[in-house]
């Protein structure tokens, strides 16, 4: 399935910009949001060929026509327990921008896409403070979507500038 999306800017977002259409999708039986714009592409499960000396999240490389794109997990990443791919389980091929402007193409592997939903600004919270310990700079806010959550996520967060480098390295 191919989305048209234009490039945007890095950046952190404002609370009145964060209305918009979010790309969702389940990992671990919870929802999350990407913003569409991001959204290059979604492919199903392809063979990923593996990278050695990677963090253990980083799943490997995929030709994708031409262009090798570096594949995390994202269950491994936020350190949810993995589990087998299944028919269901998608690469969803997004744009992502370093804190130094550098533009990164990455696939995350999620256990299924639902749906593009438009979430309206009232209809999304700040991300809640957990204290200190823990980081949560990725989360952009809470949708409150058809009697559910939905957790927003700002995809340019989600890795930091040195695990950008490593993937760059890796494909």
């Amino acid at each position: 399935m191919q989305i048209e999306s234009e490039v945007t800017t890095g950046g952190s977002m404002t609370p009145a910009s964060r209305e918009g259409k979010y790309l969702t999708f389940e990992l671990d039986r919870e929802e999350y949001g990407l913003e569409i714009l991001k959204v290059k592409e979604i492919i199903g499960i392809m063979n990923i060929t593996s990278v050695p000396q990677t963090p253990d999240y980083v799943k490997g490389v995929i030709n994708l026509r031409g262009k090798v794109i570096p594949v995390i997990d994202l269950r491994l990443k936020f350190i949810i327990e993995p589990i087998e791919y299944s028919d269901r389980t998608c690469i969803i091929i997004v744009d992502i921008a370093s804190a130094s402007g550098k533009r990164v193409m990455v696939g995350i592997v999620v256990d299924s896409v639902s749906e593009v939903l438009n979430i309206k600004d009232d209809e999304i919270e700040d991300s809640p403070n957990f204290g200190g310990r823990l980081g949560t700079e990725y989360i952009m806010g809470i949708a409150k979507v058809k009697g559910g959550v939905k957790i927003l996520l700002d995809i340019d967060q989600v890795l930091n500038a040195e695990e950008l480098n490593v993937l760059d390295k890796a494909a």
